[in-house]
């Protein structure tokens, strides 16, 4: 079809920012989507605990990465609905494309429910860190991570933990002081282990399929011709310390051509983005992730179905530029990711569970377009 008489599709993405705000309006009563911090749990009762939230690398207790409250309009048991994710904090963890280190849990609520009112909250009326501390009294939640609390200060039983860890990270922190005062409680995130918080707010992407196609073409093309000549003259570089002349031009030629068509995903990735450049969520339900790469790319069959029987699809993706808050960088080792697909079931079902169990797709860069990753 000629260029002029195509037709143009707008996005149905909407791009999640991430904004500085007061804690207290992050809470579970003002249905948050948020980043960092302790997660706002949907249901109060019966959350995850550290045995369903462990890392299926070292073991060790993910922590709260972010939530995205998406409540479903044609179905009543989804008035109220949030899907988390989390992610292990120890950076040997993250494997190449290996979403191992992640966890995913879909929470959704009828209107009438044991926790919040009927009626939407009052948005001005704040909270007290006081009350906050009595909610992760009374439903049992971790004072160091906001996760399901199986075990209590033997000592004080003023306070839980999710795993002895967390309470070792809160003794050492300063609850061995406290411990046994009138309260035993200390003021909150004593332990450096969280990510820092942010409000998750969204906007529909403004997007027409085509956009990008003119003008910036012609500068990818200059740009993917000043990379095609770099790789080159780094092939021949490294065949030259070798001591190595058995690779003929065209053989040179050729891998140089299979990376460039390797790294065509990302210039796709780049070109969208280039627009939001802020943007750390894509939340497209049923549609199709934004791949920063051709590897890596999952089949139907690398998506499991929900374990009610029904397919998963696409709910939204954590972009890289995610990175870039959450003071994960280290001289040694860091996390990393290209893009986090989360996929959850088709039919949000409902099995008796206040948690359900949720996928989730790691793709990271391919290595040629680690040099120009954002």
């Amino acid at each position: 079809m000629a260029e002029g008489a195509r037709e143009e599709k707008a996005s149905s993405v909407d791009l999640g920012f991430v904004e500085e705000t007061d804690s207290w309006r992050l809470l579970s009563r003002f249905f948050p989507s948020k980043v960092g911090g302790k997660p706002a749990w949907l249901a109060l009762k019966s959350v995850p605990t550290a045995c369903e939230l462990d890392c299926g690398v070292c073991g060790k207790p993910t922590v709260f990465l972010l939530q995205v409250y998406s409540p479903r309009t044609d179905q009543t048991t989804c008035f109220h609905r949030t899907v988390f994710v989390f992610c292990c904090r120890n950076p040997p963890c993250h494997a190449r494309n290996s979403a191992t280190p992640f966890r995913v849990y879909r929470s959704q609520l009828p209107r009438q429910n044991d926790f919040y009112d009927f009626e939407p909250p009052d948005e001005d009326t704040p909270s007290s860190e006081a009350e906050v501390l009595q909610a992760e009294k009374e439903y049992n939640l971790c004072c160091v991570c906001g996760c399901g609390g199986a075990k209590a200060c033997s000592r004080c039983h003023q306070v839980r933990y999710c795993s002895k860890e967390h309470q070792v990270l809160d003794w050492r922190a300063g609850h061995k002081a406290a411990c046994g005062a009138e309260d035993g409680i200390l003021p909150m995130a004593r332990v450096q282990l969280l990510f820092p918080e942010f409000d998750l707010v969204t906007e529909p992407e403004e997007w027409e399929e085509g956009e990008g196609d003119g003008e910036d073409a012609g500068e990818d093309k200059e740009e993917k011709l000043r990379e095609y000549e770099d790789y080159m003259r780094q092939l021949r570089h490294n065949q030259d310390r070798a001591g190595g002349s058995d690779l003929q031009e065209k053989d040179l030629e050729a891998a140089a051509r299979q990376e460039t068509e390797e790294d065509q995903q990302f210039s796709v990735f780049r070109r969208r983005v280039r627009k939001e450049p802020e943007q750390v969520l894509r939340y497209d339900l049923g549609g199709a992730p934004l791949w920063v790469s051709r590897q890596h790319i999952p089949t139907a069959e690398d998506i499991p179905d929900c374990t009610c029987g029904a397919p998963r699809q696409l709910e939204f993706q954590v972009m890289p530029q995610l990175l870039n808050y959450l003071q994960v960088d280290s001289l040694k080792d860091s996390i990393d990711w290209g893009t986090l697909a989360v996929y959850t079931c088709v039919n949000s079902c409902e099995q008796g569970t206040a948690y359900h169990p949720e996928f989730l797709w790691k793709q990271d860069y391919s290595e040629t377009a680690l040099t120009g990753a954002p």
